[in-house]
């Protein structure tokens, strides 16, 4: 499997006062920092190699998860440097540890999704990008993509969403390094607006899933997470209980 890149060095403030002190990632969540959960489903779904993009209070998470073989992962770091990079910015900083082709993921998502077949989804397109999508209707947040599924093209603008939208991205990405190298290394760039001009250029495929996303990136985002990972909590320990009888 690809690396994966998390995407974790932004400033949280829709998350302050709680990331005044800490990053998001290690934000609390049912007992554990989020990152903890994070990396514990991304070994699921089949990733070995993960690469941290961190910027504010970034040492904080490199000292929490070290190089990761608590998850069954093997964990490295690329630093933004004095100055926030954005999230393009991070990952085309971040290209020598990335490899020529690398999944990306942002540092308060929680997934569940076939990593495999989104591979091979990415190289059947013959696109240089390629954005997971969940069918949202505004459910979720607000709709931003449109899903051609007989083209496999993307209609993407998360600042202006096409009003027949009716997918959002799922938070996660494949992407070929070449795609980036336009991107200057010291410029402040975000994935979104880099991913829209993809869009614009044809050059931005789409794979869609059915298993909802959750987030800590908002506190209604956080809540819906807590409350499902205690959920599966609770249902795991009465699963194991019932064995143990």
């Amino acid at each position: 499997m690809l690396t994966i890149a998390i995407l974790a060095g932004g400033l949280a403030t829709r998350m302050q006062p709680r990331t005044e002190n800490i990053p998001k990632s290690l934000i609390e969540v049912a007992g554990r920092p989020f990152i903890c959960w994070q990396l514990e489903s991304l070994a699921s779904m089949g990733f070995r190699q993960v690469v941290c993009c961190v910027g504010h209070l970034g040492e904080m998470v490199q000292e929490k998860v070290g190089n990761g073989h608590e998850f069954g992962l093997s964990v490295k770091y690329s630093f933004d440097g004095p100055s926030l990079l954005g999230t393009a910015g991070a990952i085309r900083k971040a290209l020598p540890l990335l490899g020529k082709e690398f999944f990306v993921t942002y540092g308060d998502s929680l997934l569940d999704c076939d990593s495999h077949e989104i591979l091979k989804a990415f190289r059947h397109s013959r696109c240089p990008a390629l954005m997971v999508l969940y069918r949202n209707e505004s459910l979720l947040a607000q709709s931003n993509a449109v899903f051609m599924k007989g083209t496999r093209a993307v209609l993407y603008n998360k600042k202006h969403p096409h009003k027949h939208s009716s997918h959002i991205d799922y938070g996660l990405g494949v992407f070929s390094a070449s795609a980036f190298l336009g991107v200057r290394p010291d410029v402040n760039c975000d994935l979104s607006d880099f991913c829209g001009v993809l869009s614009a250029r044809g050059s931005l495929a789409g794979h869609e899933v059915h298993s909802r996303f959750y987030e800590i990136g908002s506190p209604e985002g956080l809540s819906d997470t807590e409350a499902f990972l205690l959920e599966r909590q609770a249902a795991a320990s009465s699963k194991a209980a019932g064995v143990r009888r």
